[in-house]
């Protein structure tokens, strides 16, 4: 039975019920396993937008409405008084790199060592934790806390001699190695730059340890593999994760590598977050024949636990490493407009022999000159290749020219966004870009009155995967450090029900599922985020302090806090 007809369908039970017991109560259902009453429920759904609670039938929603017409539905099945808390659709994050944030979750925690002494002694403490031998990575450092500063080598070589080290700027284009990981996958002292990335060098040309985009690969590339074991810890752990955050579905933006250990739990049944899965642009060719042998199910795609068909790209680099491809220099670096991690050529020619295949293309674009390019080649691709729902979507789209915005609905390209950057990149980004650039950056209220779709992230593991802190970042815009009382650039703020439509239906519309889940109706697939406290009630900037007290995924309680 088509999506569709089927929602309709176990929609009219509740209503056959009622007929069958004329003017009386409707009968139990005796396919309900649980039942939530007594709640706050934003439906997500415009034809109900409100209730009061839900009934679930096994991983599908049976029936929503008041807590009387579910209690008498639900009959023997348990049911769970929620004393007023909010319900939300599972919240669906459409950027994670989700075994990344695993790993760092076990790793050395330098997201907000405040000075450069700080850095050194977390990097002495965690190598002391470890064998000898035991790459060091993760870290997720941030210069500006310290002042700008770049770190160098010879800052931890002398607290890390016998481990390699490899750790990265929290947006992941950039790494600091020092001289044991160097020699380990053996870079020479004169290396030769690399396009696509940048090698920090000291005036002499001595390597300084830090390489950027497309020259990070001169580690990557030599660095051993995590085992299997250790890959699917990291997917556990993950896991658990997100689920204490109320989230329910991940888009994960990976590599062939991730996806085979999310396989591999798929196939021992251990996945307790619905996971879509992309792999890179490049490898278009391989996925389209992944797809066609029928790998992942009858359609080739999977199922509502795994599913594939994405491609994710890349065009430049980010803002906090300028390497974000602008049309103007840089503020505060007037010699660079930053860089192309890919060339025209290579995702002109990925993009249309993706699309061509019926895959979905998404790539990463954050400066205003990558935006413009990559709407470019999705205006050309689509016009050469004829109408469909392609839904083709940018990752990021963080700093846009005016012209650029309504361009977004015009093509029908999703807008796959990450609001907790903005208060974190409002803290410095006007240095780098100056004060009219910053009026169109993380546009999120200009995208959505140009009618375009806006779907939230979090970019895990380079920001925190928190729906609330991302909701909060929406409709406050006030950055990290609390100097923008008023928000940052607040034109661009947006209303909670916009927020969590971006978190909920909007992630679902951006990997083609909205059919089975982002709205609380009959049909569709029990993954549901409770709340203490309703969002749509209390003062914005109060969101942030808000607790996920249940996380649901298919009918069956994943988070519950002890």
């Amino acid at each position: 039975m088509p999506t569709a007809l089927r929602r309709c369908f176990l929609a009219l039970i509740p209503m056959l019920f009622v007929s069958a017991c004329g003017a009386g109560a409707p009968a139990a259902d005796p396919s309900i396993t649980i039942a939530l009453v007594n709640g706050r429920i934003w439906t997500g759904d415009a034809a109900r937008p409100a209730a009061e609670a839900v009934a679930i039938a096994g991983d599908i929603i049976r029936a929503v409405g008041t807590s009387d017409e579910i209690r008498a539905l639900a009959g023997d099945a348990e049911v769970i008084d929620l004393g007023g808390q909010f319900v939300t659709p599972g919240f669906i994050d459409t950027h994670v790199h989700f075994l990344d944030g695993g790993f760092r979750l076990a790793s050395v925690q330098l997201r907000d060592a405040a000075s450069r002494e700080v850095f050194v002694e977390r990097l002495r403490a965690f190598a002391a934790t470890v064998p000898a031998g035991t790459w060091i990575t993760g870290g997720d450092w941030d210069h500006t806390l310290w002042g700008g500063e770049l770190p160098h080598r010879a800052w931890i070589d002398a607290v890390t001699p016998d481990h390699p080290v490899w750790v990265n700027r929290l947006d992941g284009h950039m790494a600091l190695a020092n001289s044991a990981a160097l020699a380990a996958v053996g870079v020479p002292a004169r290396v030769a730059d690399i396009a696509g990335g940048e090698i920090v060098r000291d005036p002499d040309g001595a390597l300084t340890g830090l390489l950027k985009d497309n020259a990070m690969a001169l580690v990557e590339r030599e660095m051993p593999p995590p085992s299997e074991a250790m890959r699917d810890r990291a997917l556990e752990a993950a896991m658990a994760y997100v689920a204490a955050q109320g989230v329910t579905s991940v888009h994960q933006m990976g590599s062939w590598e991730d996806l085979a250990v999310m396989t591999r739990a798929h196939q021992a049944g251990a996945l307790g977050t619905r996971i879509y899965a992309a792999v890179p642009l490049d490898t278009w060719a391989r996925l389209d024949e992944t797809v066609r042998a029928g790998t992942y199910g009858p359609d080739g795609r999977g199922d509502a636990w795994l599913r594939i068909g994405a491609l994710k790209g890349f065009v430049d680099g980010s803002l906090g490493s300028h390497t974000a491809a602008f049309h103007e220099p840089f503020t505060d670096t007037p010699g660079s407009r930053g860089l192309f991690v890919t060339t025209h050529e290579d995702l002109d020619a990925w993009v249309r022999g993706a699309d061509k295949a019926g895959l979905h293309v998404a790539v990463h674009a954050i400066g205003d000159r990558a935006n413009g390019d990559l709407l470019d080649i999705f205006q050309r691709v689509a016009e050469a290749h004829g109408a469909r729902d392609r839904r083709f979507r940018i990752e990021h789209a963080q700093h846009l020219a005016p012209a650029d915005i309504p361009r977004f609905a015009a093509l029908g390209v999703i807008a796959s966004m990450q609001p907790y950057h903005a208060i974190d990149d409002g803290r410095w980004a006007e240095r780098v870009i100056g004060a009219e650039r910053i009026k169109t950056t993380y546009a999120f209220r200009g995208l959505i009155d140009a009618g375009a779709h806006l779907a939230f992230g979090s970019d895990w593991f380079v920001a925190p995967p928190t729906p609330l802190e991302g909701i909060y970042a929406a409709v406050t815009r006030r950055t990290l450090d609390d100097a923008t009382p008023d928000g940052w650039v607040p034109a661009q703020k947006i209303t909670v029900e916009e927020a969590l439509r971006a978190y909920t239906y909007e992630g679902a519309y951006a990997s083609f599922e909205e059919a089975t889940k982002g709205v609380i109706a009959p049909g569709m697939l029990a993954d549901l985020t409770v709340m203490d406290r309703d969002l749509r009630e209390i003062p914005p900037e109060q969101i942030r302090d808000a607790r996920i007290v249940r996380t649901i995924v298919g009918g069956r309680t994943v988070y519950e806090p002890r």
